[in-house]
């Protein structure tokens, strides 16, 4: 048995949290003690296993802001994660063995100097890459914390990342890192999709549809949510489709300023385009809600461009949904494009002609619903994802003892 700390910036209900609670459940089924702790969790807006005695989880540093005046974000949180790290090596009673660190890899010098603990570090893809450096102020405020990410993202024992894209773009990004990263691609635990569920879809749609379109992202801008309901737009303009829906599900977090502001961006969008009859706005979820969504549904419509990985067309496909998504990214190496879904440019037109089709042709949706849960059976296990993260840790641990 190996004692294994996280540490994660923020414990909310995004993909990377995902990953962060399915690596401690992987690591724990294995007999492993895990203990997370993180700078924020919200018992109101997180994962149940990380609230239900599942997982042990500390909050340390909430009290450090989160923005000064709205700005500084990156700042504050490599300030917060470097505070939760030296708190952990000086100032804890649970002692690791191996540390797991992912998002913000402030933490890991504190780690490497005052331990000789082994830290894993897991790359989603690099912060540099998702930050904005357009104005001459940007990159001023950028130059230091990127060239902090790729040196600090260095030292870590072993980098592990989600795809084979991204860690395409870490070679191309960090280029000072000579030891390449390992690919672990995240997993679905099967049983979580399996058990029953109390809601219906005619408490999302009381008009009960006969094609609901279901669509599962942040509200971010970069999720490219709008390109959903263009493409809904266009069908009810030019195919004059009156039955379908779409139902737009996604992780909004009020203290995030881009969550409230892109929630409303849309919602006007969507009364621009004359959708209110045919677009459901919901936020944040539950897990009950997201599987009735995803077991009641005809398709997934996925919409960001160039995603790392992007858990959730796995999610659709285990439940048996066909997934139209955007060619690139992690989507070309979860989605067997005219097998299990479509990978499509992302314009309206691409969008609602696949939607069309599938349409047209429901049959096609079961057969396509069908290869897409036996490809994450076969590619996207919990065993293959806890078999593979457990020997990275064993190897971790090994390496340290001799």
């Amino acid at each position: 048995m190996v004692n294994v700390l996280f540490l994660h910036p923020d414990l909310g209900i995004g993909g990377a949290e995902r990953l962060v609670i399915d690596a401690a459940l992987a690591l724990q089924s294995k007999g492993h003690k895990v203990h997370i702790v993180t700078s924020h969790h919200d018992l109101n807006h997180c994962f149940p296993e990380t609230k239900d005695g599942t997982l042990t989880v500390s909050i340390i540093g909430d009290w450090l802001p989160r923005s000064i005046f709205g700005r500084f974000i990156a700042f504050c949180a490599y300030l917060r994660m470097l505070w939760a790290a030296i708190a952990v090596v000086f100032c804890f009673d649970f002692k690791p063995e191996v540390f797991f660190c992912d998002q913000v890899s402030m933490c890991i010098p504190v780690l490497r100097t005052f331990t000789k603990v082994p830290v894993l570090f897991y790359c989603h893809f690099p912060d540099l890459l998702l930050a904005s450096h357009k104005s001459w102020l940007q990159k001023i405020y950028r130059a230091p914390l990127d060239w902090l990410e790729e040196k600090t993202t260095g030292l870590a024992n072993v980098t592990v990342v989600n795809s084979h894209f991204t860690a395409g773009v870490f070679k191309d990004t960090f280029r000072s890192i000579r030891k390449q990263p390992q690919v672990l691609y995240p997993s679905l635990s099967f049983d979580k999709f399996d058990q029953p569920f109390s809601s219906t879809l005619a408490r999302v749609v009381e008009s009960g549809p006969k094609f609901v379109l279901l669509s599962i992202n942040r509200y971010e801008r970069k999720k490219n949510l709008g390109l959903a309901l263009r493409s809904i737009a266009l069908l009810k303009e030019e195919a004059k489709l009156e039955d379908i829906h779409l139902i737009m599900a996604g992780g909004y977090d009020e203290r995030l300023p881009e969550n409230v502001e892109h929630f409303e961006e849309l919602s006007k969008l969507s009364e621009s385009l004359g959708l209110q009859n045919f677009v459901t706005f919901l936020r944040s979820p539950n897990d009950d809600v997201k599987s009735c969504l995803l077991h009641s549904s005809q398709c997934l419509l996925y919409t960001p461009d160039k995603e790392h990985f992007g858990i959730v067309p796995l999610e659709a496909m285990y439940c048996k949904l066909p997934v139209i998504a955007v060619r690139s990214g992690g989507p070309l190496e979860t989605v067997e494009d005219h097998r299990t879904g479509y990978l499509c440019e992302p314009t309206p037109e691409d969008f609602s002609a696949k939607i069309q089709y599938l349409y047209d042709n429901q049959k096609l949706v079961e057969e396509m619903g069908e290869r897409g849960r036996l490809r994450v059976r076969e590619h996207f296990s919990f065993d293959s994802f806890s078999n593979q993260l457990n020997e990275l840790v064993d190897s971790l641990t090994s390496s340290k003892s001799e």
